[in-house]
């Protein structure tokens, strides 16, 4: 990881890096077609999450709006800085503080699901028309096994 990245929250309440978070997912939605949230919803949904933020120089290049539970809402890495492990790192940080993650991804959305594989999620269970467009999604886990957990922790130094 860069030096000059640090990692920044936006608790529950705070939308301090909404706007930035917002221009993120929309800058991977039009290179992607994934992240197809309306803005209402995803502000909202930014504003009651814990948002744990990577900032290089003042920019934000990865997000991941994860709730209480762990369950992740929202995971993005500018592409431009993608493999440098900011994604493994905004993931380790929510099953930190939670001891679990999970989340969906669509089941078209190879490369998400690749990366999430990698790191250790297992799918539950596929759920067809997910998505507000008809979509079909799987339900992800981050396996129990405690090597897991080891691996991701690496990513919290």
């Amino acid at each position: 990881m860069s030096v000059n990245v640090e990692t920044r929250v936006d608790p529950p309440g705070d939308a301090t890096h909404g706007e930035a978070a917002w221009a993120l997912k929309e800058e991977i939605r039009r290179r992607e077609g994934v992240l197809k949230q309306r803005r209402g919803f995803f502000m909202d949904a930014y504003r009651r999450a814990d948002c744990h933020l990577l900032v290089e120089d003042d920019d934000l290049v990865g997000f991941a709006a994860a709730r209480r539970d762990g369950y992740i809402l929202f995971l993005a890495v500018a592409p431009r800085v993608r493999g440098l492990g900011y994604g493994e790192r905004l993931v380790a940080e929510v099953a930190e503080e939670n001891r679990s993650a999970s989340c969906h991804a669509r089941t078209t959305n190879e490369a998400a699901l690749a990366f999430y594989e990698h790191i250790g999620f297992e799918i539950v269970r596929r759920i067809d028309n997910y998505y507000e467009d008809g979509g079909d999604a799987y339900y992800l886990r981050l396996g129990d096994d405690s090597s897991l957990r080891d691996r991701l922790s690496k990513f919290l130094r």
